[in-house]
């Protein structure tokens, strides 16, 4: 009798194992557009927008970049996202006026995607490369990097290319004829991301394929085709022929990854957009008239690299929260105090064009933070909920009218100030007055540079017009009200 409860007791764990062992292997959803609001995204079952101040594209093709140490640091600051270049396009010391700059190796620490022959002779000073081998260090590392961002939390957007913004870009790149034992892509650095290069775009195509296999088991990835095309002569055609390649890549996999294009500096609206991209990338949006003006979309709009206004914290803090009130979903600032002796993002003093700095990532943390405390699902963009303030401000809001909302007002700012001590305002107190349907709600004002949360009383709407009188603040502040429920839920 014994025994046989024994041999039922151990076939039920073995089964339990088993299932165990299955559920396990099946593989975790990518990130993807939420089903229900396609603005935004859904990520491990949750509600998400990225938001992140991020090194400058290197971490896995500047062997001496520290990447661990860097996406600790993001976590750390509450931010969940970082772009990463594919080695198909390298910098130079001094490239754009970047003090250690991640994205300019020395040619001895370069990692890219394709090995380095016996053949001497690159342009770099280092032998040529073999564009039909895989470099193994390069696709390690991009594992190890890989694996630790989802141990972190970030999501990773790979792209795959980067137009040669100036010769010496090109001079230095893997996939110039003199730099690669097939002597392929003899052509000018307008020319590599084109059809009219055949066999070039057998060997871009190549690569494609081999990332997408060696990446299919992330979930915390997208794809990007190429970052800025709009300069270089890059074709739209090309582009469509990488998307056509990626989703080919994926057909057989269980759950397929998000591809964005980028599409352009500032603001453009889009038209006959492919339909596999799931994300529209800008740069450098200020205001962020772009996401209206592409929003009928249906798909995510994206900022994902600003920089070169100056180092200050409150231009980039401004510019995301701008920007995701707008009804943005992703937002990503150029940090240039991450470097290879800096990989924690420590560096002070630098003279590089844009900012980056500790204060700056632990504001942007809060943003996320407090963006995470709404239902944003049912949420859109509502400039109008604010009818009038009693000082020159800009504003943005996301609210569902009449259940939640969150505004954000600031000074008003160009897009590269001369002078930003000029506009900075310290003791600011203001009168807003907004458009909302009556009943009582629950107001609340939010510090954007140390999180603090200053609640007033319970706010009672007759008419459609709430008037409320800030609290002292310096440049920016964050507003957040909400419907409070009566007993009977009403």
């Amino acid at each position: 009798m014994l025994r046989d409860i024994f041999q039922l007791a151990l076939a039920a764990a073995v089964a339990l194992f088993a299932a165990s062992a299955v559920a396990l292997a099946e593989p975790i959803a990518p990130i993807t557009l939420h089903p229900e609001n396609p603005h935004y995204f859904t990520f491990h079952g949750q509600t998400t927008v990225l938001v992140t101040s991020a090194e400058h594209y290197g971490a896995v093709l500047n062997a001496d970049f520290d990447f661990a140490k860097y996406l600790e640091e993001l976590e750390k600051r509450g931010l969940n996202h970082t772009r990463l270049f594919a080695g198909t396009y390298r910098e130079v010391v001094g490239s754009f006026g970047i003090t250690d700059n991640t994205l300019a190796p020395t040619p001895d620490k370069f990692v890219a995607p394709w090995p380095r022959s016996e053949q001497k002779g690159a342009l770099d000073g280092g032998n040529k490369f073999d564009l039909a081998k895989w470099n193994g260090p390069f696709f390690d590392r991009l594992h190890g990097f890989m694996r630790q961002a989802r141990d972190h939390g970030v999501v990773v957007e790979f792209t795959f290319f980067c137009p040669m913004y100036e010769q010496k870009l090109w001079d230095v790149c893997p996939m110039n004829a003199k730099n690669n034992v097939q002597g392929v892509g003899d052509c000018k650095l307008n020319e590599p991301f084109t059809l009219g290069q055949p066999k070039l775009l057998e060997v871009q195509l190549a690569l494609v394929r081999k990332v997408v296999d060696e990446l299919k088991e992330y979930e915390n990835l997208f794809y990007e085709v190429c970052n800025e095309p709009y300069f270089g002569g890059v074709t739209m055609e090309w582009q469509h022929r990488i998307i056509d390649e990626i989703v080919e890549a994926e057909k057989s996999l269980p759950s397929k990854h998000m591809i964005s294009l980028n599409i352009a500096n500032g603001r453009k609206k889009v038209e006959k957009p492919h339909p596999a991209v799931s994300i529209f990338n800008f740069h450098y949006c200020v205001p962020p008239d772009t996401v209206a003006m592409n929003y009928g979309l249906d798909k995510a709009i994206g900022e994902n690299e600003t920089g070169f206004r100056g180092q200050a914290d409150f231009l980039y803090r401004s510019e995301g929260w701008d920007f995701l009130l707008a009804g943005g979903a992703l937002y990503n600032s150029l940090d240039y105090s991450f470097t290879t002796k800096h990989p924690d993002g420590s560096l002070r003093g630098y003279k590089s064009p844009g900012g980056g700095s500790i204060e700056l990532r632990t504001q942007l943390g809060i943003l996320r933070k407090i963006l995470g405390r709404f239902d944003l699902v049912k949420m859109k963009p509502d400039r109008a909920v604010v009818k009038e303030t009693s000082g020159p401000l800009t504003w943005n809001v996301l609210a569902e009218r009449g259940e939640q909302h969150l505004l954000y007002f600031h000074v008003n700012l160009p897009e590269k100030p001369k002078n930003l001590a000029e506009l900075e305002r310290a003791n600011i107190e203001t009168k807003i007055t907004l458009n909302l349907p009556d009943g009582t709600y629950a107001v609340s004002w939010h510090d954007t540079k140390t999180g603090k949360v200053e609640s007033g009383q319970a706010r009672e709407v007759k008419g459609g017009v709430l008037v409320l009188e800030s609290p002292k603040f310096t440049s920016d502040i964050a507003l957040q009200i909400v419907r409070l429920k009566s007993a009977k839920g009403n």
